[in-house]
């Protein structure tokens, strides 16, 4: 069954929250019962292929083993080639799972949210050497955190000192009332944009635009822009989905989305997309390899580090969705577009080119607006097809 797919998910899960909603708003605690929860949607998100059930379980005993052995060993020493080896053995899976799709028809290692699992377990491991995670967490509420339902298929990416503060709160029946106000309403918003916008955008142009032979300029920007007002109400919807439902159980996920398309310029449209996964990936690729760079001295110009970080932390994130040419490219095009604004941004702190006002606002929305549009039409892989 897959997550927020269909109105019977709904409906389960509605009867699998009516505990949690009365013990909230009746001030008892209830993540206990919400764990049990999360092991029952799972079993339902994964009943129809045993093969990823099996695949998820063994994924989440490995993970558990590298991160209770690297902070048992972290309490005792700080090797850097222990902590090497504890990130490399937490993000293999899922090396694996991406590349034995292009040699096997069978993949064996991956399942739904693999990906999303690896970025939290990596996260602690990274954290633990950081000196923010000192203590093993009890299993129960390391198991809760990496398989915690609601976001389990494509995020948001929690943090998990930020989840065990909530986790830790004691919620009374006031303040629930509200998370679980706040929670309805994200969800009934998830429904307008991925069940009314999205499918309507899609149902009633795009699958229409795919009968037109794309060799048309008129056609390839009419799909440029639909799809990309696709993408956003689809995946802002689940977000919100997620988002909601874990409020109703009493866990503040991070927001995913924060009106993207009027985003200023491309850096301030990646603190504004894909909130969670774009920061991860600034905190544990960018910042850990400028930092690294710094401190072997390799060069002391600034700039030229930051564009390095970007070209990196682009090019990781293009090659995460796929090794097709499209998601390759999607990763380069971005990066580019980070290190031109970048060169810019520190040519114009010294000459003022470009005013900051209510008018170079408005212009500048529109103009990262287009080359927005143009990168998730890379990213469709409908720019090297050649016909519908």
């Amino acid at each position: 069954m897959t997550p927020y797919g269909s109105f019977t998910f709904f409906i389960i899960l509605a009867v699998l929250l009516t505990p949690t909603a009365v013990m909230g708003l009746m001030g008892k605690r209830f993540h206990t019962y919400n764990m049990v929860i999360t092991v029952v949607a799972l079993g339902l998100i994964f009943a129809s292929s045993l093969k990823q059930a099996a695949a998820l379980s063994l994924f989440t005993v490995w993970q558990l083993v590298i991160i209770q052995s690297y902070i048992s060993y972290r309490k005792k020493s700080n090797s850097n080639g222990v902590f090497y080896g504890a990130v490399i053995l937490s993000i293999l899976p899922l090396v694996l799972s991406k590349l034995l799709p292009y040699f096997s028809e069978v993949n064996f290692i991956g399942f739904l949210g693999i990906s999303y699992l690896t970025f939290k377990g990596t996260q602690l491991v990274m954290e633990t050497r950081d000196g923010l995670i000192k203590k093993n967490p009890p299993l129960s509420r390391l198991l809760y955190f990496i398989l915690f339902f609601p976001t389990i298929s494509s995020g948001p990416i929690d943090r998990y000192r930020r989840f065990e503060k909530d986790m830790d709160l004691e919620i009374q029946g006031e303040q629930y009332k509200l998370l679980l106000y706040e929670g309805i309403n994200k969800i009934f918003r998830g429904f307008l944009y991925k069940y009314i916008i999205g499918y309507s955008i899609n149902h009633y142009f795009i699958a229409n635009l795919r009968f037109i032979a794309h060799s048309h300029l008129e056609n390839h920007l009419y799909y440029m822009y639909a799809y990309s007002l696709y993408l956003f109400f689809d995946f802002a919807g689940y977000s919100a989905f997620a988002v909601g439902v874990s409020y109703i159980m009493g866990i503040k996920s991070p927001e995913n989305f924060n009106k993207p398309f009027l985003s200023r310029n491309i850096k301030d449209f990646w603190n504004r997309w894909h909130m969670s996964l774009s920061f991860w990936f600034r905190d544990y690729v960018y910042m850990r390899f400028v930092f690294w760079m710094t401190k072997k001295k390799w060069t002391k110009n600034r700039n030229l580090l930051s564009n390095l970080g970007y070209i990196l932390l682009f090019l990781l994130m293009g090659v995460w969705h796929g090794l097709e040419m499209q998601y390759i490219i999607y990763g380069i095009y971005h990066a580019v577009l980070m290190v031109a604004y970048n060169s810019f941004e520190q040519l114009n702190k010294k000459h003022k080119w470009w005013p900051q006002n209510k008018w170079t606002n408005v212009i500048s929305i529109v103009i990262t607006f287009h080359f927005i549009c143009f990168g998730f039409y890379i990213f469709s892989g409908q720019l090297f097809h050649k016909g519908a």
